[in-house]
Parts: structure tokens; C-alpha cells; sequence
């Protein structure tokens, strides 16, 4: 049996791997990369997880584009200090406290980022008729199959929501119809936290399975 039969029965001992690597994965902020850039082969493994994630209708409506000029992503890190002051002011006493201690994003300190978008098809896609938000979802399905494949790469991604989407199209020159998804910052780290950096800061408790889990109806 070799690694390229799609229909192999894996070990317990791989399904333990990959349970270990998605309990591992974390989102990485500024003050953890390092600038050490990361080579060609690796970035490759992790763009192939992306391309294997699941679409609806085999729609495959993601596209990525990579930065590393340091003028672009100052333009990008501009518009997350505006969105960031915005967003401060809408937390209550103590929770804007805390949150402007936050390192929310690591633009420019990673040595890549990479935008990653939504382009919608025309006319209809099969399994999407009645949900048209399937094809933002299947996106999002190749971010987190990137962040996964980095994590075992013992490479950091750190997801960066805080910004305003037309204001990066317009930096990146992205076409009118295309959405921005998810902006991710890229590199190796000094440190994986054992826990969400959030859970620890006590920012909100993790959830439980039984508050979470349903059965039959709500």
C-alpha cells in the first residue's frame, strides 16, 4: 500500500498525528514571527492543502495572492490601525483595556502574507442554489486546510480580520467581483502557545461539548 492510494485505511497512530496537529494549531500574532523566510517547497505543500479542500459543485472559487513587498503590506497594516481604533471603542470599559494590549496581527513582521479570495461563478453552482454563502464557506475550508498543513510544517498563520475589504482589493488591485475572504500573515515563530492566546488571557472560556453538541432539535 503506498501514500498515494486515495483509498488506504489509516493508523490509529496518523488519526492521533492529525488530531495532535489540529489541538496545535494556533493563530499567530505579530509579536512571534521571525523573519526567517520560508522556502519555496514548503509554501508549495501548503497551497497544495489549499487546493484539495472541498468546494461545492467542484466550484474551487478561491484564489491567493502572496505579498512580500513591504510598501504594500504598510498600506495593508495602515488600514488595520484605523479598523483597530474603530473596533477598541466598541468593547466596554475593561474589555477596551485589555484589548488594546492585544497584538491582533502580525502584517508587518511576518515575511509573507497572502489575501485570499472568494470569486464567484456565473450563473449557478451546483449545491448552491439555495445556499449562496457555500462558496465563501468552501474558502474558508482552504484556509483552514493551509493553517493545518503550516502547523505541521511548524509554520505559523495568523488570520487577520480587522480590515476593510475594499480598501485591500483597491491596495492589491483585485478585480471589482472578487471578495476578500481571509488576509493571512505567513512564518516560522519563535513559539507555538500551549493554549489559544485569548483562552489564556481569559478573553472568553472555552466551550464545552454538551453546550455545543445537540441532539435531534434545539
Amino acid at each position: 500500500m503506498t501514500t498515494n492510494d486515495q483509498n488506504r485505511q489509516f493508523e490509529s497512530s496518523e488519526s492521533d498525528i492529525l488530531n495532535q496537529i489540529l489541538n496545535a494549531r494556533r493563530d499567530v500574532r505579530g509579536n512571534r514571527f521571525l523573519s526567517t523566510p520560508i522556502p519555496q517547497t514548503e509554501l508549495d505543500k501548503i497551497f497544495s492543502a489549499a487546493l484539495c479542500a472541498p468546494s461545492v459543485g467542484f466550484s474551487q472559487p478561491w484564489e491567493f495572492v502572496t505579498i512580500e513587498d513591504i510598501t504594500v503590506r504598510q498600506k495593508i497594516a495602515e488600514s488595520f490601525r484605523l479598523e483597530n481604533e474603530k473596533a477598541a471603542k466598541l468593547f466596554q470599559a475593561e474589555k477596551s483595556n485589555q484589548y488594546q494590549q492585544l497584538k491582533l496581527e502580525g502584517i508587518l513582521q511576518s515575511p509573507l502574507n497572502i489575501a485570499v479570495f472568494y470569486n464567484p461563478q456565473k450563473g449557478p453552482v451546483l449545491g448552491q442554489t439555495s445556499m449562496p454563502d457555500m462558496g465563501r464557506y468552501s474558502v474558508v475550508c482552504a484556509v483552514q486546510n493551509m493553517w493545518l498543513m503550516a502547523r505541521s510544517l511548524n509554520i505559523g498563520i495568523g488570520w487577520v480580520s480587522i480590515l476593510e475589504p475594499e480598501r485591500v482589493k483597491d491596495i492589491i488591485k483585485a478585480p471589482a467581483n472578487r471578495e476578500l475572504v481571509a488576509y493571512l500573515c505567513v512564518g516560522y515563530v519563535d513559539k507555538f502557545y500551549d493554549k489559544p492566546e485569548l483562552e489564556t488571557l481569559e478573553w472568553q472560556a472555552r466551550k464545552k461539548a454538551e453546550q455545543v453538541i445537540l441532539k435531534e432539535s434545539y
